[in-house]
This record gives structure tokens, sequence and C-alpha cells, in this order.
């Protein structure tokens, strides 16, 4: 699919993308340039792919129409349940896809970073699966608050590396990754997000439009159109994001609405917002907003969502958002952790933490009672009951 905002043939999205990389990684990112797209459009990826997310994953994700947030909001609410995914969220999509590419190049052992553990699960599993070795790098700080998901992760056989520089969060793990990736050079690197060097963004963007291509099947089915007015998705790095508006960013009437982590407050020095509070620069190989000092030193993020807990965005938001096509908010800690909680206790869904941000965005937002809007539930929230609870017991005035 050719789109004016996907990346050209240099690996540039306007002026945001590129492969600003190691000269010991030169051969592995060309590998992957010359390779994967080729491969990800063939027929045999594409059944093979198809045929494991069906059967493994479960998917279609259901679209399901909220009456209780219909009536609230007086317009039509959906959310789209990557939260039902086998492991958990829409990480899994691309974890399979990227390890059918990984065989297809002969690779033996895949690399991968994590903050929430999600993206860390779906590897892990996917590895268990495809007979691959699998080493994941996640920060110390990471660990220790999502410790049931390095269980999961150990117990599928992958090797665990804790990561105990910087702040000891998402940001440090993918440094460490990469660090790993050079000494390793036969290892495939699994990222996932649309982060890193050219070609990474637009292939997880590519994996990842299947929950798009989802969404207008669903809605074709439902009302006899296959555009919302709304898609509204949380966003760190901006796997979930780019797989939700994927299929249509080349359709004006539809209104794409990513919300970012603001922690504390956009005016703080604890956020994780790089649209609102970030600039230029160069972050994990590409060209991008992201946060940081007058001398180009990364600043650290913070949210209390570990998922969302990365100082930039993918380079493709960043033209998106140049270009003015995706509108950008951003939700507190405060006002996700509400948000989050009135969707348990109201319709028995516990959100991830990551997709609560999104679901706070729906009071900034003047709706008219014909919209149809869809709100992305990227993950369920299991690996973060013990927050929520924090939350409750505290009598809804949670504060870090």
């Amino acid at each position: 699919m050719k789109n004016k905002f996907f990346v050209d043939d240099n690996g540039y999205y306007g002026e945001f993308g590129g492969s600003f990389i190691p000269e010991m990684l030169y051969n592995n990112i060309k590998e992957l340039q010359k390779n994967y797209k080729n491969f990800i459009r063939s027929v045999q990826f594409q059944t093979l792919y198809k045929k494991i997310l069906k059967n493994y994953v479960g998917r279609p994700t259901p679209l399901f129409f909220c009456k209780k947030y219909s009536k609230k909001y007086k317009t039509k609410i959906f959310f789209k349940r990557e939260d039902l995914n086998y492991t958990g969220s829409h990480k899994i999509n691309n974890a399979i896809g990227q390890s059918l590419l990984a065989k297809q190049l002969n690779k033996k052992t895949i690399i991968a970073e994590t903050g929430a553990g999600q993206h860390g699960v779906a590897t892990a599993t996917v590895c268990a699966l495809m007979d691959l070795k699998c080493v994941i790098f996640m920060g110390e700080t990471d660990i220790n608050r999502q410790y049931t998901n390095v269980l999961r992760m150990k117990s599928l056989g992958a090797k665990v590396i804790p990561v105990c520089s910087g702040d000891k969060t998402l940001k440090d793990a993918v440094n460490e990754a990469i660090r790993y990736w050079i000494n390793h050079p036969e290892s495939y690197y699994l990222i996932g997000s649309t982060v890193g060097p050219h070609p990474y963004p637009q292939m997880v963007a590519d994996i990842q439009s299947v929950i798009s291509e989802e969404i207008k099947i669903q809605l074709k089915e439902m009302y006899g159109s296959c555009y919302p007015n709304y898609v509204i998705a949380c966003i760190g790095g901006g796997s979930n994001a780019a797989g939700s508006f994927y299929h249509f960013l080349d359709n004006d009437s539809v209104n794409l609405i990513a919300v970012e982590a603001a922690g504390h407050g956009i005016k703080t020095k604890k956020t994780a917002a790089s649209i609102h509070c970030g600039s230029k620069g160069i972050l994990h190989g590409s060209m991008t907003f992201l946060l940081q000092n007058e001398d180009g030193q990364v600043i650290p993020a913070y949210s209390i969502s570990p998922g969302l807990d990365y100082p930039g965005i993918g380079p493709m938001f960043a033209n998106l958002f140049i270009k003015k096509r995706v509108k950008f908010l951003y939700s507190t800690d405060k006002e996700a952790l509400r948000e989050g909680y009135e969707l348990i206790r109201s319709e028995g869904i516990i959100p991830a933490l990551e997709s609560a941000h999104a679901l706070a965005s729906l009071k900034k937002i003047s709706f008219k009672k014909e919209d149809t809007v869809v709100v992305i539930l990227s993950g369920r929230g299991d690996k973060d009951i013990n927050v929520y609870e924090k939350f409750l017991t505290k009598n809804l005035s949670y504060d870090e």
C-alpha cells in the first residue's frame, strides 16, 4: 500500500527517519532493507502470518460497542480489543511478523527490548513457538514494577538481562540491546515499536496494520461504511497507533488522535510527552522528536505506564505531527488511572495503563451524536493491577 505519509525510498518521512547507525551494524540494516518488503508482501508470508494470527493468537479481535460510554459521551464508542490477543496485547502481531522474517534470513537468535514487558512476553512466546533462542533486555526499574511479565518471559525460555544503566527503563534497555547486537551481528534485533533506523519504523507499521484492516472490515459489516469519524490510540514509540491509523491515513474524514503520557504534567520534568515537550534530534538511529536538553543530551522520560516511558516518538509520527495529519493530546498519570479504574468498574474490562491514557482523552474531545469513535485498548491490565489497587486504596487521589 502506497501512501504519502509512508517512508520514501531513502528511509525518510519528510525530514524524519533515516539510519544513523554504528558502522558495525551497516550490513545488518542493509540486509533488512533489501529483504523485508518483498518478504512481508509475498503470498508465502501473508498466508502463514494470517494463519498464525487466526489459529494461535485469536484474531480478529472484537470491535466492542460500549453502551455505557456511548451514553456518557453522547456518541457511538467502540473499543478495539487488542487486549484479547494471546499474550495480552497488540505486541504479538509484530513479534510473529518479524520472527518469520528472521527465520527467512536464517537467524537463530532473537534480541529484544521491553518496557512494560508485553513485547518481551510476545517475543519470548513466538521464539518458543518457532524454536529460536531469545535474549531480552529490560530496565531494572521496569523489572521491579512488571515482575509478573518477567516470570512469564523466563518460563518461556527467554534469557532476561537486567539493565542497570541510566534510569533503568525502556530507553536504557534499547541502548543495551543495540550494544549486544553490535557484538552479536549474527542475531536478529526484533524492535517492538516504530522506532529505530530504517526500515524498522515502516516494517513494524506494516506488520501492525492488521489492526486497522480489521476495523474497516468490522465497521463495514456493522454499518456499511469502512471509515469511523475518530480513531484514538495511546502513543509512546508508536506501534499501537501506527497499526490503528495505517489504513485511515489517506482519508482526511477520519480524525486520528494520538495520546501521549504526560506523567505529572507537561510543565514538569516528569513527563514522557515527546511531541508536546520535545524537539528534533536523533534517538536510537533515526531523526525524530525527543526529550533533550540544550546540549542534545536525552532527558529521562517519566510515566506511570512503563510502555509509554520512552523519551522519543517514532519518525513516522514526527512527520504526521508536522503535516498535521494526526492530532496529539496528552493524559497525566492521574487522568489515566481514573479512567482506567472507571472502565474496570463499569464494564469489567481491566485496561493496561497505556490504554487508559487513550480513554482519558475522551473528555477532551467534542463529539457529535452521529460520530463513530474507535478507541484502541492496546493491552490488558493484569500487569498493572497492583498500581490500580494502590490508586484505589488512596481514594482516587494517587500521587507518585
